[in-house]
């Protein structure tokens, strides 16, 4: 791998920690910032090079929500780059380690995931010269401030990078309004700041977000999330399927006893999938709940003698998946993370990759109400009403319209 330049930003992160440096007094660097701004790679390679040249036989951390994840966004890409610069890199993918050598001196760095709560107890334990959390604000604090504790090797440092979140995320009031005192350098980071993208591709990646979400991974602002969801939806996403030619059926459902039901059927033509139709029950407004046998029914009703690829379900829903794989159903549990799956919604709605047909006058109707709420703690949630079409429009694209083909999307969310 080879890199041609590095911006101005990008080598302030390269040289911070130098003697010559007028940063090197810091105990901590935090890049945050745009999405695909060039801050995870130069803060990857400067945390090694940093490392290696201030100690030997010592032991790092470099943490990513997932240890999945820390390969894919960090290692993947870092480890090919080290090697090419002259470093020794061998890893152990049994003991999630690697040992990077260079220069006669060889420490040990150790992959972490911080995921949730649980995760803080993986890390106890382990002494540490340094630890470079990517995606920090998706982690859970007590990963984080764990994560630190372990850090007691004199001069070790403190190394974080992070796509913004709300206003009041824990990570930006406690470190980045704190930067100051806890002596900690903190560089924003925008698109302008990675030498490696067309105008084309900045382009591309500003049409693809709207509302909060481009106002966080373009902007790079830390904002509220706030009015509607989907703040762009208008009449334009909504036409006529092409007919009933499609090449592949697939039903989506999000299920409800209490709550409404909401299934819908997709149809895919030219890469493109369309919402030819939908079922949707509302137990409180009829005033009865249906059993398991009666939704069979009705998403057979919705098939109408199609051949359906597979059936994706709320993964909370386990009778009645039971049940549809019983009656021959090819049955897929929903991915089900809520943000992850707007994202990738709208991305799909906007790239013109899901359509909503005029038949569909329940989706339309939440489209025009689901909501942000309101939240002091830091977490981004939709208002858990006007909901359910939304819900399985969101499993639907999460899990069917996001495969293979479409991974831009998938890939992208995920940093």
């Amino acid at each position: 791998m080879k890199i041609k330049r590095f911006s101005d930003k990008q080598l302030e992160v390269l040289t911070w920690w130098l003697p010559s440096s007028p940063h090197s007094e810091f105990d901590a660097i935090i890049c945050d910032g745009a999405v695909r701004s060039g801050k995870t790679l130069c803060m990857g390679l400067s945390f090694v090079c940093w490392a290696t040249f201030s100690f030997d036989k010592q032991q790092f951390a470099l943490c990513g929500k997932t240890v999945t994840s820390l390969r894919r966004n960090v290692i993947s890409v870092l480890l090919p780059l080290l090697r090419s610069l002259g470093f020794n890199c061998t890893e152990k993918l049994s003991r999630n380690t690697v040992t990077i050598s260079f220069g006669g001196r060889s420490n040990t760095f150790y992959l972490f995931g911080g995921r949730d709560e649980g995760s803080a107890a993986l890390i106890q334990g382990v002494t540490l010269a340094g630890i470079l959390l990517d995606e920090v604000a998706l982690m859970p604090r007590s990963f984080v401030e764990q994560s630190l504790a372990r850090c007691s090797v004199p001069k070790s440092r403190l190394w974080f990078n992070c796509n913004p979140e709300g206003p009041w995320h824990w990570f930006y009031r406690e470190w980045i309004l704190k930067a100051q005192e806890r002596k900690a350098l903190h560089l924003h980071f925008t698109m302008a700041d990675n030498p490696s993208l067309t105008r084309e591709i900045v382009e591309r990646y500003e049409r693809m977000y709207s509302g909060v979400f481009h106002r966080r991974f373009i902007l790079g602002e830390w904002v509220h999330a706030e009015g509607l969801v989907y703040d762009f939806f208008d009449e334009s996403y909504i036409k006529e399927p092409p007919g009933d030619k499609f090449e592949r059926f697939v039903i989506s459902c999000d299920y409800g006893t209490v709550n409404p039901a909401s299934f819908g059927l997709w149809g895919k033509l030219d890469g493109v999938w369309y919402r030819i139709k939908e079922f949707y029950y509302d137990s409180r407004r009829e005033k009865r709940q249906k059993t398991d046998a009666e939704y069979l029914l009705d998403l057979k009703a919705l098939a109408g003698g199609r051949k359906i690829e597979s059936v994706v379900v709320d993964p909370s829903a386990a009778s009645f998946m039971e049940l549809l794989r019983r009656e021959g159903f090819s049955v897929l549990p929903a991915e089900n993370d809520v943000l992850s799956g707007i994202r990738i919604t709208a991305d799909l709605l906007k790239s013109g990759k899901i359509v909503i047909s005029p038949s569909c006058e329940d989706s339309i109707r939440e489209f025009g109400l689901y909501s942000w709420s309101e939240s002091a703690t830091g977490r981004d949630a939709p208002k858990k009403e006007n909901d359910h079409a939304m819900d399985d429009i969101r499993y639907f694209a999460a899990t069917i319209a996001a495969e293979r083909e479409d991974m831009f999307f998938a890939t992208f969310v995920e940093r």
